[in-house]
């Protein structure tokens, strides 16, 4: 039974201070979240319902695929991420730390590593595969800037299931069957999402997908076109044209005192930004210097330039390039000495650069006649590229899941392998999913809430319907609300009973506040007309139903809500 009067439902009327996120506002606000520290909440009863809410849908999904239900720990051995190695690889985000024995310890921020041992133990031979496994466990992430209420946090809870196989069709099958699965799991949970190519970032492996939720809140920029979805982090696309400058025979040198900016350039020599060439020196590994070349008006994407030089590197400091290149604000590609790296929009064959001493350009250079490169793509796009012919558009979301193909990354080292039919050993093929319960929560708020507060998908409101009672102790309508309580239950319908003694402008306030997506309220009015006032949340429509079977009019008009 849940009634207001006796539920730990702690509304306000104000946000956090430090909230910008919608979602952290409103769960604060509605009484669902509470903040321990940076990064750390609880989630209070009505919160804890939609999360579980979440929780069984994809329970549900991922059982219909074959998955096996199990649990490993958050405390592991470092040993094990040592022999992986992300150990060393990840950097402050893994809470590492000693027992009192002195061994070392990290709190799993995901578990590929115990889930890949334990099938090293126990696999033996090809018919001990094809098998998925998965959890709901805490996940420990020591964030460097905690923000958005539970979007971005240091303890969340996550679904992660893994495939293992013996080769890679049979990964591609189980890999298949969780895009499936996800996409019915977010349909269920009514979230409007995209499935995007992604970066397989810290995992490894061959290839990844992310789900993703648009909303203003979205930490994450997708690009997007008829046909194509992609997290800007891998995105590709045909870039603007632009118009550039006539050809030289060779590159020729203009002053431009003072003028050290791709704008103050380009408005000088009254080119289009696109014409200058934006020369980008990073140092790759300890001590290498490279030179990348993107078009003026592009940005260097670090994921993809990670990915291209294949090895991680930081933007080189001026005393670094000065000697070798050039001064800052004055560099470019001609007569450099360093690797070149050239992004593939960079096509034409007369550009600006810098002339790699102070205050001078150069026009008309020409990639490959003036300089060796090589090339790749390494720039975000831009509104205005295309794809197939299509302008992208870029939009905000929220990553709500993602599944990787990790190949062989883990169980090699792990030493997860299998005999096959002719007795020879080969390594265990492996995938790995996960979901936020959390972020599914947000996302639903920030796609679907309204100036009055949260407006619940009906699979994951905490509760069916709210009904708010409006007549005092020992009144007909009091006792009629009592009864219709007890009859929406019986109807099978989840019902949270505002029987609280305040106005009736407090307790709807605090209805519309929690979003659940039908109201029914009974009232004096309600007796003199016969009928019971009922508010669609999604919308905040008005109408009514009839007192005589009232809770199966109910119960049928929430089946039909969002």
């Amino acid at each position: 039974m849940t009634r207001l009067s006796h539920y730990l439902l702690p509304t306000e009327k104000q946000p956090p201070a430090d909230a910008e996120a919608l979602s952290h506002k409103l769960l604060v606000r509605a009484g669902m979240i509470r903040q321990v520290g940076a990064g750390l909440w609880s989630w209070l009863p009505a919160g804890w319902r939609v999360h579980q809410k979440a929780v069984q849908i994809i329970r549900e999904e991922i059982d219909a695929i074959g998955g096996q239900e199990m649990l490993m720990p958050v405390l592991n051995p470092a040993e094990i991420w040592q022999r992986s190695g992300r150990y060393d690889a990840i950097g402050g985000e893994l809470f590492r730390l000693k027992d009192r024995r002195g061994a070392d310890m990290v709190l799993a921020m995901t578990h590929e590593e115990i889930v890949t041992t334990h099938i090293a133990q126990v696999v033996r031979s090809y018919r001990d595969l094809p098998q998925i496994l998965y959890h709901f466990q805490i996940k420990e992430r020591d964030e460097p800037r905690p923000r958005a209420g539970v979007l971005r946090t240091r303890e969340f809870i996550m679904k992660d299931s893994y495939t293992f196989d013996r080769d890679a069709a049979g990964l591609d099958v189980g890999y298949e069957k969780h895009r499936v699965a996800y996409d019915k799991i977010f349909d269920r949970c009514g979230l409007e999402w995209y499935r995007v190519d992604s970066d397989v970032g810290m995992m490894g492996g061959t290839g990844a997908h992310e789900y993703m939720a648009p909303c203003p809140a979205g930490e994450n920029d997708v690009a997007l076109a008829p046909g194509y979805a992609a997290n800007v982090e891998v995105a590709t696309a045909t870039a603007k044209p632009v118009q550039l400058p006539p050809a030289l025979d060779a590159p020729a040198e203009e002053a431009t005192p003072g003028l050290t900016t791709v704008a103050q350039v380009a408005e000088a020599l009254g080119v289009p930004a696109g014409a200058l060439i934006k020369a980008y020196p990073v140092i790759v590994g300890e001590d290498e210097l490279r030179l990348v070349l993107v078009r003026g008006d592009h940005r260097v994407n670090d994921v993809k330039l990670a990915n291209a030089l294949g090895a991680s590197f930081r933007p080189a400091q001026a005393s670094e390039f000065a000697e070798r290149i050039g001064p800052a604000g004055y560099i470019g590609p001609v007569g450099t000495d360093v690797p070149i790296l050239l992004d593939s929009a960079l096509d034409g064959d007369s550009y600006i650069s810098g002339a790699n001493k102070a205050d001078a350009h150069l026009r008309g250079v020409k990639p490959g006649r003036d300089f060796a490169f090589t090339e790749a793509d390494v720039r975000s796009v831009e509104v205005g590229d295309t794809v197939d012919g299509h302008e992208i558009r870029i939009e905000p979301a929220i990553e709500i899941g993602n599944i990787f193909k990790l190949g062989t990354r883990y169980s090699v080292p792990l030493g997860a392998s299998y005999l096959d039919e002719s007795g020879t050993a080969q390594p265990v093929w492996m995938g790995s999913y996960g979901i936020g319960p959390a972020r599914i929560a947000a996302a639903a708020v920030e796609q679907f809430a309204d100036e009055k507060g949260i407006s619940w998908p009906r699979a994951l409101s905490p509760f069916d319907v709210h009904l708010v009672g409006l007549g005092k102790p020992d009144t007909e309508e009091f006792a009629l609300a009592e009864r219709l309580y007890d009859e929406l239950r019986a109807a099978g319908l989840d019902v949270v009973y505002d029987d609280r003694t305040l106005g009736p402008g407090a307790k709807f306030a605090d209805a519309e506040l929690l979003g659940v997506p039908l109201r029914l309220t009974i009232g004096r009015r309600t007796l003199e007309a016969g009928e019971i006032e009922t508010q669609v949340r999604r919308g905040r429509e008005t109408g009514s139903i009839g007192l005589e079977g009232a809770a199966q009019a109910a119960a049928d008009l929430w089946a039909t809500l969002p």
